[in-house]
């Protein structure tokens, strides 16, 4: 059955047991499926990043949100940015919103993460879906968990159902075509965290102050392993993983040490202090291990060790307030340059290919590959580039803002067309 003949039983079912039929006058409504935890501030901000896109450029559509987890303050954090945003409660509330929602939007994450979620609206809505800024994980020898073939065919097959699918990195695109991925729409479209503008300026400049950082006149630095040691957070209440933590113990200091010897020519090069700050609930303690802990008693004088982890708000709010960032994870950066802030990328296999959209947004030479050891000798260098020439560095991260606030418009522009279909 076509769209529109659908639609039209819809209307006439929907008018037969007096609910009023779908009119002009109605605001559409989008059902979006995020929020998938709260122990990483990237996973907290894919959520107001797409709420804020969505305010941007569809003001008029009514947003639902389905979460997995919007604890320890987020849901507060939410409702204070966004305070017409209805949030899904228990299953009652989940059937009135797949009733009332007239489109599914699966928001960005390292994965089709609600796969089965996004079958089950198919299934018992037949309404259409679109997947908006995703990676495509591919198999890898040396992951404990590798992506199957049969895995990879199931989720293809959900994406060629959706009305689009913006990839966030254009090597996921790729694969999915490879994949005979037949969705109308595929493209790059940017992580929805580059929207995320949650502040809490109160509690960054009470920590600026009690560090004696000033603003501009200090980078971020943010460590991380090649696996999140999920086992150390009691909430998570997992087992450790001893192929993972393997993994962890044989890169930890080829992983940090390029990421230290920045530092120490921050400290005696110019003039500037370091935040070791985290991403994760794990990274204070992976920050001072591998990095603080091992710097000259002199570089140690100029960096500040943030013991503690913090939410989405105070970390934009820090991060405005810096010179730039460098480090191990992807999603500070990713706000950083949502706002103008240079920020600089390393990665490694394990944390997928997401890595590489800092390539498509114009940003190849911010992004080093650990797995590379040529690469990874380059990185001290880079930073103290960016140190050194604030203004050139800062132009660089406008540059790519302006790419990704143009796709941004062009990702919502499809999207009201397929509302308005």
């Amino acid at each position: 059955m076509n769209q529109p003949t659908r639609r039209n039983f819809l209307a006439g079912a929907a008018l037969a047991v007096g609910i009023p039929a779908f009119g002009a006058d109605k605001p559409k409504h989008i059902l979006l499926r995020s929020s998938w935890q709260t122990v990483n501030i990237g996973d907290i901000a894919h959520t107001p990043g797409v709420l804020s896109i969505l305010r941007k450029h569809l003001p008029d559509v009514q947003v639902t949100l389905w979460p997995s987890n919007v604890k320890n303050g987020v849901e507060e954090l939410l409702l204070a940015e966004f305070p017409n945003l209805k949030i899904v409660k228990g299953d009652d509330a989940l059937a009135q919103a797949f009733l009332e929602c007239d489109f599914l939007l699966h928001g960005s994450g390292a994965s089709l993460v609600a796969q089965r979620d996004v079958i089950k609206w198919r299934d018992k809505t037949g309404k259409p879906y679109g997947i908006y800024g995703i990676t495509l994980p591919i198999k890898e020898s040396h992951k404990t968990t590798e992506t199957s073939d049969d895995a990879l065919k199931a989720t293809i097959d959900v994406l060629s159902g959706a009305r689009f699918v913006y990839f966030r990195d254009s090597h996921s695109l790729a694969l999915a075509k490879e994949n005979g991925c037949s969705a109308p729409v595929m493209e790059f479209g940017p992580d929805g965290a580059f929207a995320c503008d949650l502040r809490d300026a109160e509690k960054a400049e009470a920590f600026l102050q009690e560090n004696g950082l000033e603003e501009g006149k200090f980078i971020c630095c943010i460590p991380r392993l090649r696996y999140t040691p999920y086992w150390t957070i009691p909430a998570k209440k997992r087992e450790l993983d001893p192929v993972k933590h393997a993994r962890n113990e044989e890169m930890r200091d080829h992983d940090h040490a390029p990421h230290r010897e920045a530092i120490e020519r921050i400290a005696t090069e110019t003039d500037l202090k370091v935040l070791l700050c985290p991403e994760d609930q794990t990274q204070m303690t992976v920050g001072k291990e591998n990095i603080l802990d091992q710097l000259s008693p002199a570089a140690r004088e100029r960096v500040v060790w943030k013991p503690d982890y913090w939410l989405a708000g105070e970390a934009v709010s820090t991060y405005v307030r810096s010179a730039g960032l460098f480090g191990n994870e992807m999603h500070s950066p990713i706000m950083c340059i949502g706002h103008g802030v240079p920020a600089i990328v390393c990665r490694w296999s394990e944390q997928t290919s997401k890595g590489y959209m800092w390539e498509d947004i114009g940003l190849g030479d911010w992004l080093f590959d650990f797995d590379n050891d040529d690469d990874a000798s380059r990185l001290p260098d880079a930073v103290l580039e960016m140190a050194k020439n604030p203004d050139k560095a800062k132009k660089k991260a406008a540059q790519a803002r302006a790419f990704v606030e143009k796709r941004q418009a062009e990702t919502m522009e499809q999207l009201r067309k397929e509302l308005e279909s």
